[in-house]
């Protein structure tokens, strides 16, 4: 963000915007930090070290669990706490029938203290109970991490108002009780304040048609407005008679449900800006997978290969990739990357 603002200064035109993908990260993270929610993540990140770490242990796991595993930390990049107790909540009824065993009660490890410790966390009622409240919690957030990381559609139209809608569902949650929700939409707000609140965001909410015919008082958000036209001045610098005409689009627009399907042919210039906007995504993820290919072709024992050769290496790489994930996806028939699925996006 330091450098973004630097770089303002010698290119005012430009939009400088952070990635979505780690940002709502840091959300989670944020939120997994308040000791209510820490304490439950603490004592099921626990219980996984402990299962893990012991061949009998695990062996006894994996066969309750029908050689399904709890987590899988090298595949999962984002919101792994989330992802953990959503696992664990899957298959809470096989993890207390296996700590309640007569195969567990002989197994050395049990009788340890971090045994006895993961004998009453899955017993424990008040656990689950707080690891149900910690998942509805997450789970708007997550939704909207799954959108912007998915790759499936262009984001920037939807992000800022699926924002709004977990912040929305995090209340009702909560039971709309201003103790309890304070402290984790303050953390949402700090987050997203300019980062998932900029000019693109709130103009992409507002060219949205899902949004604003849905709800036309967005065209009464003062916040809103002011950024459409701050976008109009940028992607039509030094041309203050299109700037205009491009205005009163805009206040045409937010007026009358039926203009722009009437007269939207007729503005050029604002359907450009709309395009360009609309089709804008939100994560850089793609790229930074990208770059993980690179480093895992181009290793010290191969650094001797020419640019045009690890180019190619990676484009073979990056599509059987993409081959691979259409696959599972026609295959399972189903969005993996839903929050419901969280064994799937693992």
């Amino acid at each position: 963000m330091a450098a973004a603002n630097m770089m303002k200064l010698k290119r005012p035109n430009m939009f400088w915007t952070s990635c979505a993908t780690h940002t709502l990260n840091l959300m989670i993270q944020g939120i997994g930090c308040l000791p209510k929610f820490k304490r439950v993540i603490d004592k099921a990140k626990s219980f996984t070290i402990f299962i893990y770490a012991h061949h009998k242990t695990l062996a006894l796991m994996r066969k309750y669990m029908k050689k399904r595993d709890i987590v899988r930390p090298e595949i999962t990049r984002f919101a792994t706490s989330f992802l953990t107790l959503q696992s664990l909540n899957d298959k809470r009824k096989d993890l207390r029938i296996m700590v309640f065993s007569d195969e567990w009660e002989q197994c050395k490890h049990s009788k340890s203290t971090k045994g006895k410790m993961a004998y009453a966390t899955m017993m424990s009622a008040h656990f689950w109970e707080r690891v149900s409240l910690c998942l509805k919690v997450f789970e708007p957030l997550f939704k909207v991490l799954r959108l912007v990381d998915g790759g499936r559609k262009s984001s920037m139209g939807f992000l800022y108002g699926k924002l709004q809608k977990a912040r929305n569902e995090i209340k009702e949650t909560l039971k709309n009780n201003e103790a309890n929700y304070r402290q984790i939409l303050q953390i949402i707000d700090e987050k997203a304040r300019d980062r998932l609140d900029g000019p693109l965001h709130l103009a992409a909410y507002f060219l949205n048609p899902y949004y604003f015919f849905k709800d036309q008082s967005i065209q009464h958000d003062p916040l809103v407005m002011d950024a459409m036209f701050t976008c109009v001045e940028n992607f039509l610098p030094d041309n203050y008679e299109v700037q205009n005409q491009s205005y009163s689009n805009c206040v045409l627009y937010a007026s009358l449900v039926s203009w722009w399907s009437t007269y939207g042919n007729r503005v050029p210039n604002l359907q450009r800006i709309a395009i360009k906007i609309l089709s804008l995504t939100t994560s850089s993820s793609g790229c930074e997978r990208n770059w993980s290919t690179f480093e895992g072709i181009h290793t010290k024992k191969r650094n001797r290969l020419d640019t045009t050769m690890l180019n190619n290496l990676v484009y073979v790489q990056s599509n059987a990739k993409i081959m691979t994930k259409k696959e599972k996806e026609n295959g399972k028939k189903m969005d993996i990357l839903l929050a419901s699925e969280a064994s799937m996006a693992q």
